[in-house]
């Protein structure tokens, strides 16, 4: 391997560690029962991926960029940034900006990302002013192409705009991602809870959520809650 350390086609900038994990789950304040209490690893996020990628990737923003300009928006202000890993592309769009930026890739005759598989919470507790992440995995069936848009939001303000207008189908999975994170999503026409009983308090999906539960029986034997059993620190 040779000593040039510049950054290659393709490959992440800066990759930011945010924090660093204790045990399997990183349940704080209850019983680690997975047997890995004294496992510690970093919690990193992958940082900008440096163009050209090859493949579709460099096409599809290029032509992203220059649709969202003639809608009189500021590409460099909508998309934060770009990761590539594993040969799947993101782009970290600002919250503000996401119906506008999935109206386009959806609208563009060049794109046409016709379908929005759903979105996908995830909370990163150390991830200061942006702990909350709203994941959208799109496909385009006319050009048999995959994007994925990963939007940000604070514990603070949890609000993130509804994509329910430009993609109905996300209706349901806007209201599971609520339901089990806690983001808002503005804009939805009715944001109620569709897993949890109405009057259940806390998002159980949170980085923040205790283990516990309730007693289960299993073939005559009482199996206790997480945050009653043994210890394995």
């Amino acid at each position: 391997m040779s000593g040039n350390s510049s950054v290659q086609r393709g490959q992440s900038e800066n990759p930011e560690q945010i924090g660093t994990r204790a045990g399997l789950f990183g349940a704080q304040g209850s019983g680690d029962t997975s047997g890995y209490g004294r496992l510690t690893r970093a919690v990193e996020l992958g940082g900008t991926t440096v163009g050209p990628f090859g493949g579709y990737f460099d096409e599809l923003l290029d032509t992203l960029r220059t649709a969202l300009a003639a809608h009189d928006v500021n590409p460099d202000a909508a998309i934060e940034k770009v990761h590539v890993h594993v040969g799947e592309l993101t782009i970290f769009v600002a919250r503000d900006y996401l119906p506008i930026v999935a109206g386009v890739l959806r609208d563009e005759p060049a794109l046409r990302f016709e379908l929005c598989r759903g979105v996908s919470g995830v909370h990163y507790p150390d991830d200061a002013g942006r702990e909350l992440h709203a994941v959208y995995p799109l496909q385009s069936i006319t050009h048999n192409r995959v994007v994925r848009l990963e939007v940000c939001a604070p514990d603070a303000d949890p609000h993130i705009p509804s994509l329910c207008r430009v993609y109905p189908t996300n209706d349901w999975h806007e209201r599971e991602t609520y339901d089990f994170f806690g983001i808002v999503f503005d804009g939805h026409h009715a944001l109620t809870r569709i897993e949890m009983p109405d009057d259940w308090e806390g998002h159980p999906q949170r980085k923040d959520y205790p283990l516990g539960g309730v007693p289960v029986e299993y073939k005559g034997t009482t199996v206790q809650p997480p945050d009653r059993r043994r210890s394995y620190q």
